[in-house]
């Protein structure tokens, strides 16, 4: 059974989700489909509880927060979300329209197709020790998804990016121990965040090691350690145990399908027009991370303005002959009408 609406968003970020809004607002409806399992792309993937400062009129908020006051905004318009899938592919039918079909065979037929799909879909860069992949999700973690679980644990945290020192402050007062090991002495995370672990090793609360693991021991069916070559004159080796490891080596982007869908693309980018965020196939945009034009900036603030104007642009795309009026939620009763306001 085919799905109509007037808009497909692929892609459930922030920007996706915003998009979500910005079409509501102009009247036109929309599905939105998204590879991962729940809506909010990176921030809620990557750094769930890592504060966010500049988005406009809000001082702080977490990447969760952030999404759920999304959600809360667009539940007006009644979005369906089908998640857990990716759009496999994008036809135009005869009459102008276009044809997706998703990798879990759902069937859409709309007008107009907005890719929000941030820098495509994202796979951890995997630890390559033998044997290490069946405790993926049992005692080994490329994303923390809950930081309870991890309480009164011996933790090993591999990486030296943000996400590796982020998630061992976090989490260096509730486990019973932690480790970092780094493969050098030069680390990829935010300066400040450096110092504040530096001062918890010299506090005796953290372990900071260089080295890398290369095998791992295992008891009765459980893993219990990885055995680590360090990074000094003698390459000495040592075994650490414990109960989880954290890997954070980093993620791998993939555009996906997208890359096969004839649009121009610069860099594994989509090109856009800055004046309606239009890509070189007709009816199909591109807002947010996934897009790439002179002056691109890959911030959430940005993103959000796009989707403003791709959502101004397609309105008049699907009703050309219709006069369009820029309307205020202050002061239009059509607009807080669609708001339920």
């Amino acid at each position: 059974m085919t799905t109509k609406t007037d808009v497909v968003i692929v892609g459930a970020g922030p920007i996706g989700l915003f998009q979500v809004f910005e079409l509501g607002l102009q009247g036109l409806s929309c599905v939105v489909v998204d590879a991962l399992p729940a809506a909010g792309g990176q921030c809620i993937e990557l750094y769930p509880d890592k504060p966010i400062y500049d988005i406009p009129a809000v001082p702080m908020c977490t990447g969760r927060q952030l999404v759920d006051l999304l959600m809360d905004q667009i539940s007006p318009f009644e979005a369906p979300l089908h998640l857990n899938q990716t759009v496999d592919s994008l036809h135009r039918n005869a009459d102008g329209t276009f044809a997706l079909t998703t990798s879990m065979g759902l069937e859409f037929e709309c007008k107009a197709v907005v890719i929000a799909a941030g820098a495509g879909s994202f796979t951890p860069v995997k630890l390559r020790v033998d044997g290490i992949d069946k405790y993926d999700g049992e005692q080994m973690f490329y994303r923390v998804r809950d930081p309870l679980a991890h309480e009164g644990k011996n933790i090993v945290v591999l990486g030296g990016g943000d996400s590796a020192v982020d998630w061992a402050l976090a989490l260096a007062d509730k486990a019973a121990s932690l480790t970092l090991i780094n493969r050098t002495e030069r680390f990829r995370a935010a300066e400040n965040s450096v110092e504040k672990l530096m001062t918890l090793r010299d506090e005796g609360k953290i372990n900071v090691m260089f080295g890398a693991a290369k095998a791992m021991s295992e008891q009765d069916g459980k893993l219990i350690g990885v055995h680590c070559v360090m990074r000094d004159e003698e390459k000495s080796e040592v075994e650490i145990a414990l109960d989880h490891l954290l890997v954070f080596f980093g993620l791998s982007p993939k555009l996906g399908p997208v890359e096969d869908w004839g649009l121009a693309l610069e860099k594994n980018l989509v090109s856009v027009n800055v004046e309606t965020f239009a890509t070189t196939i007709e009816g199909v945009y591109a807002v947010g991370d996934i897009n790439t034009y002179p002056g691109k900036k890959k911030l959430i603030l940005s993103g959000f303005h796009e989707t403003a104007l791709a959502a101004g642009a397609i309105k008049q795309y699907l009703e050309p002959d219709q006069k369009q009026y820029t309307q205020y939620t202050t002061t239009s009763t059509v607009l807080q009408k669609r708001l339920g306001v």
